[in-house]
């Protein structure tokens, strides 16, 4: 039997999920071509879904995929990378995302809460993971990150606001 050699690469993270208590999708973003369509994606979260939401475990192998996840009240949080990711890398990505959420929501980590804060939901990914490579795996950093985007971003709304 000829031994497969995979080659290193720092794109490690497929995709990153929030289901709600439904396993309707509330965020998704993939880094690849895995799911091309919508339809093709929609079919892989309510799958994913199912399989995870009555279990206490932290990881499954899904459709040749890792998927590490974490509830929290109402919300399923999902990171996914190939079969032969290391699942530490993807929980460390987990585990920052949900920190990261649980500062910039004051510990109040549910749909509602999310949902009144998307914004910083989107800083705070693409502060974590960049087209599937994981550039930060502290929650500080994050939320200090998406906090000064934020405040540069008020700033620019109210110089525009002023010179009109």
């Amino acid at each position: 039997m000829e031994a497969l050699i995979l080659e290193p690469s720092l794109y490690t993270v497929k995709a990153i999920l929030i289901l709600d208590n439904d396993g309707d999708r509330l965020f998704a973003k993939y880094y690849d071509d895995t799911y091309p369509s919508v339809k093709e994606q929609k079919a892989f979260e309510k799958n994913i879904f199912n399989k995870t939401h009555r279990t206490d475990s932290e990881i499954a192998l899904l459709e040749g995929l890792t998927v590490v996840y974490k509830s929290s009240i109402d919300l399923y949080f999902y990171v996914i990378g190939s079969s032969y990711e290391n699942e530490l890398m993807l929980m460390a990505v987990l585990n920052c995302l949900f920190d990261s959420l649980s500062q910039m929501l004051r510990k109040n980590v549910e749909k509602r809460a999310l949902l009144e804060n998307m914004e910083g939901l989107f800083l705070a990914v693409d502060e974590i993971v960049d087209g599937g490579v994981i550039l930060e795996s502290d929650p500080q950093q994050v939320v200090h990150r998406v906090a000064l985007r934020v405040l540069q971003s008020a700033k620019e709304q109210i110089k525009w606001s002023l010179l009109r």
